[in-house]
């Protein structure tokens, strides 16, 4: 086996590692751990449970994923978390394993950035490229999609959607679905409108972001309601997948979104 494990590592002999590994001083890998190939454990790393870690994700000291839920009904069944490839995990994150409750599965994707401090609860499902700032905090169950940002000690409750490209600013406390595209910050936590310097980063066609911006207007400005301002959204713009979208995630809310 090609990995390199530090003599004060305390690693399965039931964990499977690809190649390549990296597991540094003091670190603990656990009996149902899986390693994909080049994964990166510094110092003083815990991962246990049923717990796979994707390619080139890279953990950073003090690090634990995979231990039990904070979750008082969880009584030690057996369920999984699963980290995909190419992430950076910093200092201190702790992510939990699923509960039978909420499907069984703690799942992040790929290329994401943890900062320090940073906490995924159990069941939370992410996807890819989304940043989650220092010490931001994430409650069981809540969904984040693709390429959203989170604050700094931002704090999102249980069983909350954060949106495609959405940004939530620092400190910020989201109760609701926070929407795509757009920036939500405060406690609570309110809708800023488009986030248009981000989407302008991002690529998207100046008809796109015209597009998105005139649904933002329609929901957050007209003196419309939700119903009203979806109503109007359908009737005016036409042939574009983002605002699709949003109206889509609107429409499948469960806690309502932060207006």
């Amino acid at each position: 086996m090609s990995a390199f494990i530090h003599p004060t590592a305390i690693v399965s002999p039931n964990a499977k590692i690809g190649e390549d590994c990296y597991i540094g001083a003091f670190s603990t890998v656990g009996d149902a751990v899986v390693l994909g190939d080049k994964v990166h454990l510094e110092s003083h790393v815990v991962i246990d449970g049923k717990t796979f870690i994707g390619d080139e994700t890279r953990i950073f000291p003090f690090v634990s994923i995979g231990l039990a839920p904070q979750d008082l009904k969880y009584g030690g069944e057996p369920t999984a978390t699963e980290i995909g490839k190419r992430n950076q995990i910093r200092e201190f994150v702790t992510v939990h394993r699923g509960t039978n409750g909420g499907g069984g599965l703690t799942r992040i994707g790929d290329d994401n950035l943890l900062m320090a401090q940073a906490h995924v609860a159990h069941d939370c499902q992410l996807g890819n490229e989304i940043i989650m700032a220092n010490a931001a905090t994430l409650a069981g169950h809540v969904e984040i999609a693709d390429r959203a940002n989170i604050g700094a000690y931002s704090g999102v409750h249980q069983f909350s959607r954060i949106g495609l490209e959405a940004f939530v600013g620092g400190y910020s406390v989201i109760v609701k679905d926070a929407l795509p595209f757009a920036v939500s910050q405060g406690n609570h936590a309110k809708c800023y409108g488009l986030n248009r310097l981000g989407l302008k980063r991002r690529g998207y066609p100046k008809e796109t972001v015209e597009k998105l911006h005139r649904a933002y207007h329609l929901l957050l400005s007209a003196k419309l309601n939700t119903t009203q301002a979806i109503e109007k959204i359908k009737e005016e713009i036409k042939n574009c997948n983002e605002v699709d979208l949003l109206v889509e995630f609107i429409e499948t809310s469960k806690r309502g979104v932060v207006k």
